[in-house]
């Protein structure tokens, strides 16, 4: 997961540019890869991932013990549709790779909507993009899949458009 998400994770830190900036919440953080490249970022005060695995967020504590003790990083359980966030809690939203197995879209799409603030930033992330991995394209979302998550996504936030990095489809919406 570490190796075939990485590229991904860092193509969306990219794509966030200088918007990587103050709360920040990861749902389905995994190992813990991109919370800690978001944590490495000056302007970030805050992540907070929740993940519905023990055994990932296990692995996500151990690898972010430091950023964790430090106050910097919180690791629950929870997943899109029950974070344990309060309203309006963080700036940016994001998710890389799980989207497509959230058990309901629109109660996680309507969760991240309450859990972001007003002006913030919602990135789901998928694999593809221009160039997708070969492991990778197996996992690839049909057409129709995408245009269901845009439209949810759409039906809750003001901007919303669909872009496409080298490794991955992304969602990137601002309300």
């Amino acid at each position: 997961m570490r190796r075939m998400n990485g590229g991904q994770q860092r193509e969306l830190l990219d794509l966030l540019g200088d918007a990587a900036a103050g709360d920040v919440l990861e749902v389905g953080h995994g190992p813990g890869v991109l919370l800690g490249l978001l944590v490495r970022r000056s302007a970030v005060r805050r992540i907070v991932g929740v993940d519905p695995s023990q055994d990932m967020r296990w692995l996500a504590v151990r690898a972010l013990a430091w950023e964790i003790a430090a106050g910097r990083v919180e690791i629950r359980p929870g997943d899109a549709a029950a974070t344990g966030l309060p309203d309006g809690a963080v700036d940016l939203a994001v998710s890389v790779n799980n989207i497509a197995i959230w058990p309901d879209l629109d109660a996680g799409v309507a969760e991240l909507r309450r859990v972001v603030r007003p002006g913030g930033r919602l990135l789901l992330s998928w694999h593809g993009g221009t160039e997708p991995a070969r492991a990778a394209r197996r996992l690839l979302l049909p057409e129709e899949q995408q245009a269901r998550i845009e439209d949810a996504v759409r039906a809750r936030f003001a901007e919303v458009r669909r872009v496409g990095t080298r490794r991955c489809t992304v969602v990137d919406a601002r309300g």
